[in-house]
């Protein structure tokens, strides 16, 4: 989403970019059979895996082969980064120091960028590959990592050689992670079946959620209002859970 929330961008194997209209007040924002209006569609010259926009100003990044730093005025990236990898699986751009971001390589890598320098600022290759990257809303520096190996790593971008946190508890592969608005828990997908909500300090997971029907799951979402997570898993269902367990919903009685 941009920060307007008027537009979103979608990224895709068929090498395209493409920019939705959010604008339902705009008599032109709906097509005939009412689906959201393509604003704008950007051909690229490789497949593209992610898509992360600035949090701030008109930007956006993309993952294919390279790192791709884009403007929305613009038809050609206004910057790109290589550093020797294959495939970038994944991108994200920090919450707090807004020009910072971070990627996963199919190298096993994690790279760092700033979008005002022209070359990517730091590296840290772990022993399987990451499969993606989320920075914690409240503390600028840090970001956790999904791993091939089951953990989950939690960085300082200012020393990358040590993890300041490995967090344990999935069997399988962790496919991704997403914090927590208040940045003090985040919850993972796992290719184990399972759905696990942990401490940004704590080692082990302090809720796990799965169910009988629930195949591999491959993507996750912390709702704004700090009160649902939501997930995507292989039979293609969405699931709404409570990101509190024992939290009641609804109206509560005087009594109460």
């Amino acid at each position: 989403f941009a920060p307007s929330g008027e537009t979103f961008l979608s990224v895709g194997d068929d090498k395209t970019i493409k920019r939705w209209s959010l604008e339902s007040e705009d008599a032109a924002a709906l097509t005939p059979d009412y689906s959201l209006l393509m604003k704008q569609t950007i051909l690229g010259k490789a497949p593209f895996t992610s898509v992360s926009h600035h949090w701030k100003q008109s930007v956006f990044a993309t993952a294919s082969t390279q790192v791709d730093i884009w403007d929305e005025e613009k038809a050609e990236p206004v910057r790109s980064y290589v550093w020797g990898v294959d495939t970038v699986s994944s991108v994200r751009f920090n919450n707090v120091e807004t020009n910072i971001l971070a990627s996963s390589a199919s190298d096993r890598s994690i790279v760092l960028y700033d979008i005002r320098a022209a070359t990517p600022l730091r590296k840290v290759v772990l022993e399987l590959k990451t499969n993606t990257v989320c920075w914690n809303p409240m503390e600028a520096f840090n970001f956790t990592a999904a791993n091939e190996d089951g953990n989950l790593y939690s960085f300082d971008m200012r020393r990358l050689d040590v993890p300041i946190n490995v967090h344990t508890d999935h069997v399988s592969a962790v496919l991704d992670v997403d914090y927590a608005p208040t940045g003090k828990e985040f919850v993972t997908a796992g290719y184990d079946r399972t759905i696990r909500i942990f401490s940004h300090m704590g080692g082990h997971s302090r809720e796990v959620y799965h169910t009988k029907r629930m195949q591999r799951v491959f993507c996750v979402c912390w709702s704004a209002d700090n009160k649902f997570v939501v997930s995507g898993s292989d039979e293609m269902n969405l699931r709404l859970w409570k990101a509190k367990a024992w939290e009641k919903l609804g109206p509560v009685s005087a009594r109460e």
